[in-house]
C-alpha cells in the first residue's frame, strides 16, 4: 500500500513538471525571448501628393533707412520719437553746426577780396594792353626813321627792347587775371561745400516711414555714417524665412506660402516667394527665402517669428510609403520587406516627401511589396515576425541591425 501511495505520488509531480515545463516554453515562445518579433506593416501604394517645405523665420522691413550726419559732431535735438509716423523731406533732427557760420564769414570775406583782386588785374592788364599798343605803334615809326636812316640802330634796339617789355608785361597781366580768377572760383565753391556741410546738420527723412528706433538724444557725438534715427516703410514687411538645405529642391521664386504669424497664431495668411538668397547659412545647413504677404497684416511687427508651408509642384505617379518605414544603414538608405513572412533588407533611393509623412520611392520597390513601418525591436535575417495592427510595447532599442 505505501509503495502505490509513494508511485501514485511521483507520477502526479511527474505530470505537473511536464505541464510546468509546457507552459514555461509556451510563455517562452509567446512572450518571452523566443516570442516572435511584433511588427506593422504596409503596402506600397502607387499615387500623388504636394511636396512642401516647412520654415521658420522673421519679419523684416524690405525698404529701411538710416539717418545719419555726413561728418562726426554732436546732437543738437532730436524732433521725433519711436513710432512715429514721417513723409519725405521732413525734418527730424538737427547737428550741432559748431563753427559753421564763422566759417561762412570768413569765406565771404575771401570772396570779396578776391573779386577785388581779380579787378585790379583786369585793371593792370587793360594798361599793359595800351601799353603794348603804344610800344608796337613807336616801334613801327621808328622802323620806319631807321630805314631811311633818321635814326641810329642804337636808338631803333631801345624802343625794339620797349616793345619786348610791353609784351611780356602783357603776358604777365594776363596770368595775373587767370590765377584770380581761378581763386575766386575757389572760394565760391568752398562757400557752396560748406553751405552744404551747414543744411546737412539738419537731419531730412529720405522717404515717407515710420521711426523705429533712435540711435542717439541730443547732446550725444555721433561719427559720420553713424545713424541717428533708423526709419523703416511699414508697407514693404516681408518674411525671412529658412528652410532645411536637404529639403529645399524645387524652391523658386512665386510659389505659394502658406503663414501663420507667432502672434496670430489662429489665423493662416498667404504670400509667395518673393526672392531666394543666393547666400546660404553652411551652419545650420539653410537656405534663405523672402516671403510677401498678399495682403499685409495689421499690427505685424517686425522681428516677430513665424512659420510658413510652401507648395512645392505636384510629383508624377510614384510608390509610396511612409516615411518612419525608412531607415539608414551604413550610409545607404534602405526599408525591411516582407517575403514569405521573413525580413529582407532592400535599399531603396527616396525622392519628394511630404509633410504628412509620405515618400516617394524611386527605386527599390514595387507597388504591391509588404513594407515594415514599426518594429518591436532592431530586426535582422531570418528573424521570426508577428504582424500586429498596433505594438503594445514599444522598442527600447533603436535603430535597424543585421
Amino acid at each position: 500500500m505505501p509503495i502505490a501511495s509513494s508511485k501514485k505520488r511521483t507520477l502526479i509531480l511527474t505530470a505537473l513538471a511536464v505541464l510546468l515545463l509546457g507552459l514555461f516554453a509556451l510563455a517562452m515562445t509567446r512572450v518571452g525571448p523566443l516570442a516572435p518579433t511584433q511588427v506593422t506593416v504596409v503596402t506600397a501604394q502607387e499615387g500623388v501628393f504636394t511636396p512642401q517645405l516647412f520654415g521658420i523665420g522673421t519679419v523684416e522691413a524690405r525698404r529701411s533707412w538710416m539717418i545719419g550726419p555726413t561728418v562726426a559732431g554732436r546732437v543738437l535735438s532730436v524732433k521725433v520719437d519711436v513710432g512715429d509716423t514721417v513723409k519725405a523731406g521732413q525734418w527730424l533732427a538737427e547737428m550741432d553746426p559748431v563753427d559753421l557760420d564763422q566759417r561762412l564769414a570768413s569765406l565771404e570775406a575771401t570772396i570779396d577780396r578776391t573779386a577785388n583782386a581779380l579787378a585790379s588785374a583786369k585793371a593792370q592788364q587793360t594798361d599793359a594792353q595800351a601799353k603794348r599798343e603804344l610800344a608796337v605803334s613807336n616801334l613801327r615809326r621808328n622802323q620806319d626813321l631807321a630805314d631811311k636812316q633818321f635814326i641810329s640802330s642804337t636808338a631803333l634796339e631801345t624802343v625794339v627792347q620797349t616793345r619786348i617789355s610791353a609784351d611780356a608785361a602783357l603776358e604777365a597781366s594776363r596770368a595775373n587775371v587767370l590765377v584770380a580768377e581761378q581763386d575766386l572760383i575757389r572760394a565760391k565753391a568752398d562757400k557752396a561745400a560748406l553751405l552744404q556741410q551747414k543744411a546737412s546738420v539738419r537731419l531730412m527723412a529720405t522717404a515717407d516711414g515710420v521711426v523705429t528706433t533712435r540711435e542717439a538724444e541730443p547732446g550725444s557725438t555721433v561719427v559720420a555714417g553713424q545713424a541717428v534715427l533708423r526709419i523703416m516703410d511699414p508697407s514693404s514687411l516681408w518674411l525671412k524665412l529658412r528652410v532645411d538645405q536637404g529639403r529645399s529642391s524645387g524652391l523658386a521664386p512665386g510659389l505659394k506660402a502658406q503663414i501663420v504669424l507667432r502672434s496670430k497664431s489662429h489665423q493662416t495668411l498667404t504670400g509667395s516667394v518673393a526672392r531666394l538668397e543666393l547666400l546660404g547659412d553652411s551652419v545650420a545647413e539653410e537656405r534663405v527665402a523672402q516671403l510677401t504677404f498678399d495682403t499685409l497684416p495689421a499690427g505685424v511687427a517686425v522681428g516677430e517669428m513665424a512659420q510658413a508651408t510652401l507648395d512645392l509642384p505636384p510629383i508624377a505617379p510614384s510608390v509610396l510609403i511612409p516615411l518612419a518605414s525608412i531607415h539608414k544603414r551604413d550610409g545607404q538608405t534602405v526599408v525591411w520587406r516582407l517575403e514569405a513572412g521573413k525580413p529582407v533588407l532592400s535599399m531603396v533611393k527616396v525622392g519628394a516627401t511630404s509633410l504628412g509623412g509620405q515618400a516617394q520611392i524611386l527605386e527599390g520597390l514595387k507597388a504591391g511589396d509588404v513594407v515594415v513601418v514599426h518594429s518591436q525591436k532592431p530586426l535582422s535575417k531570418a528573424m521570426r515576425l508577428k504582424v500586429v495592427e498596433a505594438i503594445v510595447k514599444p522598442a527600447t532599442d533603436a535603430g535597424v541591425s543585421q
